[in-house]
């Protein structure tokens, strides 16, 4: 019966992987955009909330949507982006406008630009583009505004442009164009600092911008006159109008920022029953909003669907994070900020993301915590250069550290219910923290498990969570063993399909070399041969002990723990196979102190330290001026 109920475990898990993994549909447009981004080097991390993993990216950074939610503007302009113009901006077909002026991107100007039949501006002047103009922007028929200008375009003029029926504005200025200019029905066009032009032309052609019906110049002196006073009649008016607009918005200004005070007064009303929560310390909305600059996307540390969450310096200098959470009028948000404030009031350890107040009003819901230099996890295994294999280690222990308080030694017992590299942060001195509770269910301790709706981040769930809706303690053992496999491939669970060129899931691959004793290719390859292959194969044994199918096959906390610190894998290991040929089991980890890595030496003056052992990265202030404000990326996102 047992080897039946296995069996039938084995499949479910294995069809639901395969299914989710190997053939997720993706939106085109999303797909589009971080195609464009990989292209692109962003030096100040204005692209930094673009995710690969969203449902939609009417929420990114320098995106515009339609209300049916398509995409129709891109705009990055002045936010020094270097690289190349990805092709797939061809499919962003509902694009109205791009505007890119002003920055350092190079290359040629992709031609399938021409493939956007609603484009109606287009601005990449002050770049490096190369190369000649692509004859496919005629077929741009709605193009009204082209900028090329101050790049290194050569070639012809293209005299295909005269063909764009409602083009009216055209620069290509400064560039490196030859050839004749043709009659344009543009209104303004301007073709200065083209020398093979300007030497083959008439003066007035390269003089600046140019009318397309230049008025003729032999008009009589009674036509002159009347011509200077219809121009002095315009100038007036003009001038008239223009001082017009400018009290105009002078006037939207005032009471914009009126408005604004308004808003920001009714939102420093705290809601009443939430005063005094412990020692958490109650945030005015006003707060929050001049520490992130008025959650200014400049800030944005992390997006998803809960909300946003932005980085904040408070007054006293002190750097935080706030989650600003949205639908608080719904169940989602309201219930996430309410599940948090519970959980983290009673779980506080050096490895468990700590709580430093909060904000609720009758429209906000905001939540402050410690900023965490180092990002996620997650975010620092897809970074240059890569995390080595001893503060992998570190990181793997940190966490179960934090999991192991939350599972026995806090009453009621806490389950986590999304444990991903995403949701394991890291301190100034790397050490792991466990964040992100939205998801998280108190449990008694005689109690085996809480039966819900399945919620969490695919490739992270445990198959019986995801049959029966049941999860407990053992559910947040599965998803430690996905972490150790992200921490030993450098892969997360949901990137397996792209990146590995093998069907199936990850855990399924990951067994399969397991038995073929090809350990070396499971092995991030950004760590070289830096690593000592012992030391990854009892990883590896204990995230395969943590991911066995059976809830009661797998090891508590205290025993990964343990096993993580080089005591009793030989045992555990033996216990769930009666034979083992992969691996001499009694060699175990060395244990952390032991490092001497680089990497950790430098963190030993400050790690170690009295203080941070007892109280953590909250004991020490974050120095606003060893890194700049957008280097580094944090998730503290619930599932997407």
């Amino acid at each position: 019966m047992m080897t039946q109920l296995h069996l039938l475990y084995l499949f479910l898990f294995l069809s639901f992987s395969t299914l989710t993994l190997s053939s997720e549909p993706r939106n085109s447009e999303v797909e589009a955009l971080i195609n464009i981004k990989n292209g692109l080097h962003d030096p100040h991390g204005a692209l930094n909330n673009w995710d690969e993993f969203s449902v939609d990216p009417c929420s990114w950074a320098m995106i515009t949507c339609s209300p049916d939610n398509l995409v129709t503007g891109l705009g990055a302009p002045s936010q020094s982006l270097s690289g190349s113009l990805s092709e797939s901006i061809g499919n962003l077909t509902n694009l109205r406008q791009v505007l890119l002026q002003n920055n350092n991107i190079s290359g040629k100007i992709p031609p399938e630009l021409g493939l956007l039949p609603k484009l109606q501006t287009l601005d990449l002047s002050n770049n490096r583009f190369t190369g000649e103009i692509p004859v496919s922007v005629e077929q741009l028929s709605s193009l009204q505004y082209l900028r090329l200008n101050n790049n290194s375009l050569s070639g012809p003029f293209p005299a295909s442009l005269s063909q764009i029926p409602h083009l009216s504005f055209l620069d290509l200025s400064y560039n490196n164009l030859s050839g004749p200019v043709p009659k344009f029905p543009a209104k303004t066009f301007n073709v200065a600092g083209n020398p093979l032009i300007c030497r083959s032309s008439p003066p007035e052609i390269c003089s600046g911008s140019i009318n397309a019906s230049p008025l003729s110049v032999s008009l009589s002196s009674s036509s002159g006159r009347k011509s200077n006073r219809l121009a002095i009649a315009l100038g007036v008016s003009l001038g008239f109008v223009v001082l017009l607009i400018l009290a105009l918005g002078s006037f939207c200004l005032y009471r914009k920022k009126q408005r604004r005070l308004l808003i920001l007064n009714l939102n420093d009303k705290q809601e009443e029953g939430l005063q005094g929560l412990g020692n958490l310390r109650s945030f005015t909305f006003r707060e929050l909003h001049v520490s992130t600059d008025g959650f200014s996307s400049k800030n944005i540390l992390g997006a998803g669907g809960f909300g946003n969450v932005y980085r904040g310096k408070l007054g006293d200098g002190t750097m935080v994070a706030v989650k600003r959470l949205k639908d608080i009028n719904g169940t989602s948000g309201n219930s996430q900020f309410r599940t948090e404030l519970e959980m983290i009031s009673l779980a506080v350890h050096r490895n468990l993301l700590r709580l430093i107040g909060y904000c609720a009003t009758s429209g906000e819901r905001l939540l402050v915590y410690p900023y965490m230099p180092n990002g996620s996890v997650a975010s620092k295994l897809k970074s240059k250069p890569a995390l080595d294999w001893n503060m992998r280690k570190r990181i793997a222990i940190g966490a179960a550290r934090g999991l192991l308080y939350l599972h026995e030694q806090c009453d009621p017992k806490i389950i986590h219910r999304d444990v991903k590299a995403a949701n394991i942060l890291l301190d100034e001195c790397f050490e792991a923290v466990v964040g992100d509770f939205g998801l998280a269910k108190l449990l008694n301790h005689e109690d085996s498990h809480v039966t819900t709706a399945v919620r969490g981040t695919v490739g992270h769930i445990a198959p019986e969570y995801l049959s029966t809706g049941q999860s407990s303690e053992k559910t947040d053992v599965f998803g430690f063993g996905i972490l150790l496999l992200e921490l030993i491939t450098g892969l997360r669970a949901l990137e397996f399909g792209k990146t590995v060129s093998q069907k199936g899931a990850m855990l399924e691959w990951v067994r399969k070399l397991h038995e073929e004793m090809k350990v070396e290719e499971l092995v991030d390859r950004e760590l070289g041969t830096n690593y000592d292959k012992i030391e990854v194969g009892e990883m590896l044994q204990v995230a395969l002990l943590c991911t066995q199918y059976l809830p009661a096959h797998r090891p508590k906390m205290s025993e990964v723990v343990l096993m993580l610190e080089g005591d009793g894998l030989a045992e555990k290991w033996a216990a769930s196979h009666n034979h083992s040929h992969f691996y001499h089991a009694n060699i175990s980890f060395k244990t952390i102190s032991s490092l001497s890595t680089t990497s950790v030496s430098r963190l030993e003056a400050h790690c170690n330290d009295p203080t941070y052992q007892m109280f953590g990265s909250s004991a020490f202030d974050d120095d606003d001026d060893q890194q700049p404000l957008d280097s580094f990326a944090m998730e503290l996102s619930g599932p997407r």
